[in-house]
């Protein structure tokens, strides 16, 4: 992992990265320049992070609510390390081990996403996003979240106690979705893809009877196995009563904004187009309808539709990764705005909304990297997740 840190600030300290650095397995080498990436503004760099230690494949990073140093990183394998972020710090340690349990086989398969309960430091409930295999059968996939609890104040997590809070068949090997999160309102947001293939072959993400191609929102706390909060827009049907939102093709990553409470989603497109979404309640996103805000399948599709507020194309990316609004203080130009990337080009943008309510995008890093995602930590700072 590495953190996104001011360009000068990195430039006194010890010299910046090449443009396209070559990558290694534990950080960041190769020639230095002092020539800043791309087109930018406000340009950033990569300080590599976490003693520079290099996990395999990571998906997602979690912060400890109550212990700043402490974090847990997510590998799409079904491992989950536990360490402390400071200066000498102590090899990770397995958090929990679900490699039997975790189908990452076929397609986009793996574990994705992990959520800690608002009360964690109470409770010791941990919630996660993995695929599993039906029946055995390595060559099939089906989502589960599941609620587990830790008995160690957050050293690990018993295996023995899973609960199974959603199952889902994926018809397809890819676009899963996977990202779970805590909203400020204490509800579990879920994110499912359209079930896969290409195309959306059944049309379920915009059928509101399936999970497929939707954010579904529960309350782990209202019931068993969750409850169905009453103000969710199908709470009362027609529809699924846990939909949130539709019409999303496979939304990777989302967050809150600590700030607002908004929630930013980056939804991956097709073939032409990547998007950023602002989620509301009962908000139909248009896919397969409108990719980004193209129609798809015909040369008519003024529907009742949510715009994105920002889209790009195959020239710049071919598969985005979402990103949080910025709340750090060291980078204090980009205070406000949404920071995300594409895990195809690895380019690093910002997109800030102007007085008139207008979205722009900037250009902040060209990295060579393929970013995963983001991790925010209790202060608003950014750290980014590679796969090299």
């Amino acid at each position: 992992m590495s953190r996104l840190v001011p360009l000068c600030l990195l430039a006194s300290l010890s010299g910046l990265f090449a443009c396209a650095p070559e990558l290694g397995g534990d950080g960041f080498s190769g020639d230095k320049s002092d020539e800043p990436c791309g087109d930018v503004t406000h340009p950033v760099d990569l300080s590599p992070d976490f003693a520079e230690r290099a996990f395999s494949q990571p998906v997602a990073a979690i912060p400890h609510p109550t212990d700043a140093n402490r974090w847990y990183i997510v590998e799409q394998r079904g491992i989950v390390w536990t360490m402390v972020r400071e200066a000498g710090a102590t090899t990770p340690r397995r958090f929990v081990d679900l490699r039997s349990r975790v189908n990452s086989e076929p397609g986009e398969g793996g574990m994705y996403s992990m959520a800690l309960h608002p009360n964690f430091a109470q409770n010791g409930e941990v919630f996660l996003s993995y695929t599993a295999a039906i029946g055995g059968d390595v060559d099939t996939l089906e989502s589960h979240i599941s609620r587990f609890k830790s008995l160690d104040g957050g050293l690990t997590l018993d295996r023995d106690s899973e609960e199974i809070l959603l199952s889902l068949e994926q018809p397809f090997i890819n676009h899963n979705g996977g990202q779970i999160a805590f909203g400020p309102d204490g509800m579990l947001y879920i994110g499912f893809g359209d079930g896969g293939s290409a195309g959306d072959p059944d049309n379920r993400s915009q059928n509101p009877d399936l999970p497929f191609g939707k954010i579904l929102r529960i309350d782990v706390d209202g019931g068993a196995p969750f409850g169905v909060p009453s103000d969710n827009p199908f709470a009362q049907g027609p529809g699924l009563n846990t939909v949130y939102a539709l019409g999303l093709r496979n939304p990777w990553r989302f967050s809150f904004d600590t700030e607002t409470g908004k929630l930013w989603l980056a939804d991956v497109g097709q073939d032409t187009q990547e998007e950023v979404d602002i989620i509301t309640a009962g908000g139909n996103y248009g896919w397969k309808v409108r990719e980004g805000d193209a129609c798809f399948e015909s040369s008519v599709c003024e529907e009742n539709f949510i715009n994105p507020v920002a889209t790009y194309g195959r020239e710049e990316g071919v598969s985005i990764s979402g990103g949080f609004v910025y709340r750090g203080t060291e980078l204090p130009e980009l205070i406000g705005a949404y920071i995300f990337t594409d895990f195809g080009s690895g380019r690093i943008w910002s997109l800030k909304e102007d007085a008139t309510g207008e979205f722009h995008r900037e250009l902040l890093r060209e990295t060579g990297e393929n970013i995963s995602g983001f991790a925010q930590d209790l202060d608003g700072e950014l750290f980014v997740l590679g796969w090299s």
